[in-house]
């Protein structure tokens, strides 16, 4: 397996310098050209690469898809980072911000509690799509026709009581989200946790990350959580001012 992702590597390294055929991959890598076309076959799948009229491959929109998130995420990441700072120095609250990555979403940052209360997340994790607010808020952005394939590959394991279970469910949370615009993780992720997730949107007005706050219960019942949504909403509003984001009038 190891092998074989190394060769796809080369591939779209090779593919990254020229547009190339079949039978000059093969002579670059020095691999028969039925173990190239597999490779290529599975790379155009997934739309890392397409081959063109002329039977050329080139590289595909999910290379510039992500190279754009990469860019993204360090950019949020930098932006987003004084604005989270001061909410989790007046609030003490665990603080989150998550970007998609593929069909992930991942945090990109977090913010410490000042109680000492330490949480399962951390940065390079990626939220679970079922049961996290930041992965709500991001998902519920998406056109149906990229979220339900989304939904329908998800993993829908029970991890507390409250953990949402079957697509038809979560479809439903989902349409909640776009009609309030924001989240909620009510101990649906880690027992006794209880989240607010909002979006971060960039100039284009697409969400592009998402900010969360987290409370344990016996720091805090949900109901005075519900307390941190509006200034949570301000911080989500300022970084995406500072994104570029221009709400229309």
């Amino acid at each position: 397996m190891s092998q074989s992702v190394a060769r796809a590597l080369h591939l779209l390294i090779q593919l990254g310098n020229r547009p190339a055929t079949l039978d000059e991959l093969a002579a670059s890598t020095g691999v028969h050209k039925t173990t190239v076309l597999r490779l290529l076959r599975t790379l155009s799948d997934e739309r890392f690469t397409f081959r063109d009229h002329s039977n050329r491959y080139h590289l595909g929109s999910r290379v510039f898809e992500l190279a754009a998130q990469g860019t993204d995420q360090r950019e949020i990441r930098r932006i987003a980072s004084p604005h989270l700072a001061e909410f989790n120095r007046k609030y003490g609250r665990t603080t989150h911000l998550a970007a998609m990555e593929g069909d992930a979403i991942v945090y990109i940052d977090k913010l410490e509690s000042h109680d000492q209360i330490r949480m399962y997340s951390r940065i390079g994790l990626s939220a679970n799509l079922n049961s996290t607010a930041v992965a709500k808020v991001i998902l519920a952005d998406l056109p149906d026709s990229e979220l339900r394939p989304i939904v329908a590959a998800m993993d829908f394991t029970r991890r507390t009581p409250n953990t949402i279970t079957t697509p038809e469910e979560y479809l439903r949370v989902i349409e909640t989200v776009r009609a309030q615009g924001w989240a909620q993780d009510r101990e649906e992720n880690e027992p006794s946790i209880n989240c607010l997730g909002v979006p971060v949107r960039s100039a284009s007005g697409r969400v592009v990350a998402a900010v969360s706050v987290s409370v344990p219960d016996v720091v805090l019942p949900f109901e005075q959580v519900l307390d941190l949504l509006e200034p949570l909403q301000a911080v989500g509003e300022r970084i995406s001012l500072d994104c570029g984001y221009r709400p229309q009038p």
